[in-house]
């Protein structure tokens, strides 16, 4: 009997997969049998783990594609190239965010804050409507949107970030609802505090990362495979009956 995690034959295509939380997913997916699309904004790195994962798992198993979240032609030719490779997209893993402000809500500027909102909203609301049809035509498919657990509380620093990852939350409740009758699943996933270069600056420093973890039944931070498995879960069979919901992943931060 085929296990509930297998992904022979399916393709994954995970935005910002060059390093941290979306390489692990990448890795873990070619793992189960998927054939992967590495993404971020250079070549080179997405070049790296594309070649790592091929010589690990066999030639072809991963592509690199690099592509600019903020750039709405970046993502179809994204799209484009991943369907001349292999077919067709099984599931999609938004995971690229950026947040180029740490400070109070007052002081953010304009263009600041409509980054944060446009490449962490917009941009996977994009890139999902250039999948979702496929899978709606096949009745079939998994989207996954990596958001955080910023979503679920308020920040004194990163506010405007915390703001666009809530909003993640529902844009994968309100797809959920409209793809679901097509059997096409959208959850997402909420780490917390991950040892990843993007969360650097709320871990590097000891004081820091004392404060962080005080609080943590688990009394740590988690590393990005730790948030992996949940993703080969939803793109897999074992989440077939599984839509619109938010998974923390947080070392039991939030309770």
């Amino acid at each position: 009997m085929p296990s509930l995690f297998d992904l022979s034959g399916k393709t994954a295509l995970i935005t910002g997969s060059s390093r941290g939380i979306g390489k692990a997913i990448a890795e873990r997916m070619a793992e189960h049998g998927a054939r992967v699309v590495i993404s971020s904004r250079k070549e080179g790195p997405c070049q790296e783990v594309a070649d790592a994962i091929n010589a690990r798992y066999g030639a072809g198993r991963a592509i690199a594609v690099p592509a600019n979240i903020s750039s709405k032609e970046e993502l179809q030719r994204l799209v484009n190239e991943t369907n001349r490779a292999f077919g067709q997209i099984d599931a999609l893993v938004c995971n690229a965010a950026s947040n180029p402000y740490y400070g109070p809500m007052a002081d953010i500027s304009d263009d600041q804050f409509r980054k944060i909102l446009e490449n962490n909203i917009v941009a996977n609301n994009w890139l999902i409507s250039m999948v979702a049809p496929q899978m709606r035509a096949r009745k079939d498919g998994s989207i996954i949107i990596v958001s955080s657990i910023g979503g679920l509380r308020g920040s004194p620093i990163i506010g405007a970030y915390c703001i666009s990852k809530a909003a993640d939350m529902q844009l994968a409740r309100n797809l959920a609802v409209e793809y679901g009758p097509d059997n096409v699943r959208v959850n997402c996933i909420a780490p917390g505090l991950i040892k990843t270069d993007f969360a650097k600056a709320l871990w590097d420093n000891p004081e820091t990362l004392k404060k962080s973890t005080a609080n943590a039944p688990l009394r740590r931070i988690g590393e990005p495979d730790e948030i992996a498995g949940c993703a080969v879960f939803l793109a897999s069979r074992a989440g077939a009956f599984t839509t619109g919901q938010n998974f923390v992943i947080d070392g039991g931060v939030t309770i």
